[in-house]
């Protein structure tokens, strides 16, 4: 590639190399693969420098916004996770009280009830 086509796309921010003591271009691997890029579209594709800029930034955007999604989806899934344990149930306990129970269980049952007969009758107080 031209070093004045490399002058170039450094001013237009296409591609941003780093620089050494004396101001010469450092190019990395990362570079260079763009580089090769914007020469495709630009030999190949007949894309103006202006639209190669346009795709590169909408290339970055789409990259970070993948990232934050990727994020989300993972932060979701743990929020999601921590309310499924601290869900509560609630159920009539032993005395007919209400009672916080976890999802798939019964509350406790209340102590077996008596088995003696009352035998009760009108007219008579005990």
């Amino acid at each position: 590639m031209h070093a004045q086509t490399l002058r170039q796309y450094d001013r237009l921010g296409i591609v941003v190399p780093r620089r050494t003591r004396g101001g010469g271009r450092r190019y990395s691997a990362r570079d260079v693969t763009r580089l090769r890029e914007v020469q495709r579209l630009s030999q190949e594709e007949g894309v103006s420098l202006a639209g190669i800029s346009r795709i590169l930034d909408l290339e970055n955007q789409v990259t970070a916004l993948q990232s934050r999604v990727a994020e989300l989806s993972d932060e979701l899934a743990r929020t999601q996770a921590a309310q499924r344990e601290r869900q509560r149930v609630f159920a009539a306990g032993a005395a007919g009280d209400v009672v916080a129970v976890r999802a798939g269980q019964r509350p406790a049952r209340a102590p077996a009830a008596s088995r003696a007969l009352v035998v009760w009758r009108p007219g008579t107080r005990s």
